[in-house]
Order: structure tokens, then C-alpha cells, then sequence
């Protein structure tokens, strides 16, 4: 199969402004963001989809491949949308990364990739179990509930019901072609607006999103905090 990851990117970030474009330890996110999906043992095209000037020719300065995309979208899956249009190349599997989570482990996106053994209503996306309090109070961490069959049956922000165990989501979706165009024709719901979640669309409007619980974690950039935990673990590592 021909993959392709694609890297939503825009600068107007309302919690955390000129976010693709902090620096940490001499890379910005978005550079560190682009090179671990390029470290991936898979052979897979990486575009990143923006909206930005500065990011456009921030990713050219690194030699990335970056393509601009309309201001326009509300969401990150809609910019994939546009930007898979501009691309020459067909695929057969999208995999739509964002543009904050600079230390993705690559083998993440081999395994979905490997695993993606899919009905063709489904859409294949990795979560994380975790005990840790602090995450699962966490509302800019969004949560997972997923039935036997592996087919989430409920994202949520805020542990309502104090769970202890939790499985946390990472925001990483592998679509083919045609799943991301049907997707990206669906009006936003009330359950979407309500809760900020845009897989509530897709659950909304009966579409099976498939979870594959992995042991590889992730740090996504939401925060100032975020941002200084991450300078910690660099810090560490040299």
C-alpha cells in the first residue's frame, strides 16, 4: 500500500500562539515533528499542510516538503483533505499526524500502517493505557472508551466518573481516500461543537473508529506546561 503522512500545521493557535514554531533545544516543533515520521522503517511520503507563510518556508529551510492549504478550514482533517488534492500522487492509505507531537515514535506509525486491516467504514486510531491521575484529569487530554471489538464507543476530556485506569488518545488517524473525502462532506454536530471533538462527527454519523492500544507514548504540545516539559526531556538527553 501507498502511504502518505500528512502534518496539519497553522500558527493560530488560540492556547498556545506561533506554536508550530517554538524551538526547542535548536528544532522547532514542526521540524521535530516532520524528521521522526521521516525515521519511520515503512516507505511513506511526508507533506506538511499549512496555511502560514512562516511555515512554508520554515519547512523549505529543512528541506520538508510543505504545501499551502486554505485558511479557511476548521479543522485539521479538512487541511489533509485539501492538501491530499494537491498532491500528484495517489495513496492508498492517509495518515494524518499533528503538527505537536514533536517526539512521535516512528515504530507508532509503522505498526497502524501494518495493522491497517480495516472494513471500509472504518477509520484505525492508537491509544495509550494510563493510570496516571494527572492525565486522566487532564481535559486537554483526550481519553478513549472502546467496546471488544476494538471500535471506541466514547472520546471524552473530563473523568466524570473517576476512573482510575484510562485509555489516553493519541491524535494520529490512518483514513484511505475515500473515508477522508466522505468524512471532510460531513456537517459538524451538536456532540462535535459540545465537546471540541471532531471524531464525534464521524461516530455521530455512523462511522466505526477502529482503536489499536499501544505501548508507545506521546507528549502533545497544548501548553506553556507542555512546552517546558518538553524542554526538560531534551534537556535530559544531552
Amino acid at each position: 500500500m501507498r502511504s502518505v503522512v500528512i502534518i496539519p500545521s497553522r500558527l493560530n493557535s488560540l492556547r498556545l500562539p506561533q506554536k508550530p514554531l517554538i524551538s526547542i533545544s535548536g528544532k522547532t516543533l514542526i521540524q521535530r515533528v516532520y524528521e521522526q515520521i521521516k525515521k519511520c522503517e515503512n516507505k511513506i511520503d511526508c507533506i506538511v499542510a499549512t496555511d502560514s507563510k512562516k511555515i512554508y518556508d520554515h519547512v523549505k529551510s529543512f528541506n520538508g516538503e510543505v504545501v499551502m492549504t486554505s485558511e479557511k478550514h476548521i479543522s485539521g482533517t479538512d487541511r489533509v483533505n485539501e492538501a491530499l488534492g494537491l498532491l500528484n500522487n495517489s495513496y492508498d492509505l492517509i495518515i494524518n499526524v499533528q503538527g505537536d507531537e514533536p517526539i512521535i515514535n516512528p515504530a507508532l506509525i509503522d505498526d497502524l500502517i501494518n495493522s491497517f486491516c480495516l472494513k471500509s467504514d472504518e477509520i484505525l486510531t492508537p491509544a495509550k493505557k494510563t493510570s496516571d491521575i494527572k492525565e486522566i484529569d487532564n481535559q486537554n487530554i483526550v481519553k478513549v472508551e472502546f467496546d471488544s471489538k476494538m471500535i471506541a464507543t466514547k472520546f471524552y476530556r473530563q473523568n466524570n466518573i473517576n476512573k482510575e485506569v484510562s485509555y489516553k488518545h493519541i491524535g494520529v488517524y490512518v483514513f484511505t481516500t475515500k473515508i477522508l473525502t466522505e468524512l471532510c462532506n460531513l456537517k459538524p454536530t451538536e456532540n462535535e461543537i459540545r465537546f471540541n471533538l471532531e471524531q464525534l462527527r464521524w461516530m455521530d454519523n455512523n462511522y466505526k473508529i477502529k482503536i489499536l492500544p499501544t505501548s508507545h507514548n506521546n507528549l502533545s504540545i497544548d501548553t506553556k506546561d507542555d512546552v517546558e516539559k518538553l524542554y526538560k526531556k531534551f534537556s535530559e538527553k544531552l
